[in-house]
């Protein structure tokens, strides 16, 4: 007789007080990201609206070096490996990522061609924020947009300072 049981789901029985894992996953997610961290519970939902997700098999270019920035890549399972490809050809890897990383936020800024290629090392899924659609919603919603965009310059500020400590120090180390 349990055999002939079927489960049927029913939205008068569902709990429709508390957002379903997933929205609460992301929210997090982004939350924990300097670019999102003033926002709000609204504004992040709405942000979560213009998210789009996508897998990536292992091995698989999520993009390649010199192709136009599109988007921010928030990492939500799987590892991701930055390389940049030199002169000579070789291929130098840069940084890896994992679950609750992201990368790619300046193309949201100044959408430049990526100065390196992002593969996925292991099967992975991604939520991605594209230019045009935060561009959307930051018209939409300018001073959250401003918030964001402060973000993304302290993200900057920080690669930097840090790019310039690491230059320094391989240049006393040379001498």
């Amino acid at each position: 007789m349990d055999e002939n049981k079927k489960t049927v789901h029913s939205s008068f029985w569902s709990n429709i007080f508390n957002p379903p894992t997933e929205t609460t996953e992301l929210s997090a997610s982004l939350k924990a990201i300097p670019l999102f961290k003033d926002l709000g519970k609204r504004d992040l939902s709405n942000l979560i609206g213009i998210i789009h997700d996508r897998n990536y098999l292992a091995g698989e270019y999520i993009f390649y070096q010199g192709d136009p920035g599109i988007g921010l890549y928030l990492i939500r399972e799987g590892e991701v490996s930055v390389n940049r490809t030199n002169d000579a050809g070789s291929e130098i890897v840069l940084a890896t990522f994992s679950k609750g990383d992201f990368l790619g936020e300046l193309a949201l800024v100044d959408g430049e061609k990526r100065s390196a290629s992002a593969v996925a090392k292991t099967d992975t899924r991604l939520s991605v924020i594209f230019k045009p659609d935060l561009d959307e919603f930051i018209e939409k919603y300018p001073k959250k947009g401003i918030k964001i965009l402060q973000g993304i310059a302290e993200i900057a500020a920080v690669r930097l300072r840090t790019l310039n400590e690491d230059y320094f120090s391989l240049k006393i180390n040379k001498k």
